[in-house]
Parts: structure tokens; sequence; C-alpha cells
């Protein structure tokens, strides 16, 4: 008689998005619930001028493209 293995459930799993979840309905959710925004600046949505302010917020909070600091 096999007896079978309890299998571990991480608590972490709850944290895990559906595989099947649409990505825009996880920046939706995210902004929504927690204010945090992802957007690329290349983003068609966007007009020039949202664009480059993007480009401008990223570049001074992590630096810009290609250049390394250190």
């Amino acid at each position: 008689m096999k007896i079978p293995t309890p299998q571990y459930r991480s608590p972490l799993g709850r944290l895990v998005p559906e595989p099947r979840q649409d990505p825009e309905e996880i920046k939706r959710e995210g902004w929504r619930d927690q204010q945090i925004l992802v957007i690329s600046p290349d983003d068609a949505r966007l007009d020039r001028v949202e664009r480059e302010l993007l480009r401008r917020i990223g570049d001074r909070l992590y630096g810009e493209k290609g250049v390394r600091h250190g």
C-alpha cells in the first residue's frame, strides 16, 4: 500500500498571481491597491510629453540607461 507524501504548501503561494491573469489587470490592481505604477515610456497610450516625463523620472530615480556609477 502506497501512502501519498503530503505536499508542503508555501505561505508565499497565495502571493503568486494566477498564470492566466492579464498583465494589465495586475498593473491596474497594483495602482488601485498600493499606488504602484508600472508603465513603459514606450506605451502607445502616452503622448510625447508624457513619455519624456516618464523617462526623466526614471533617469532621476534609477540613473540613465546604460550608465553605471561606482
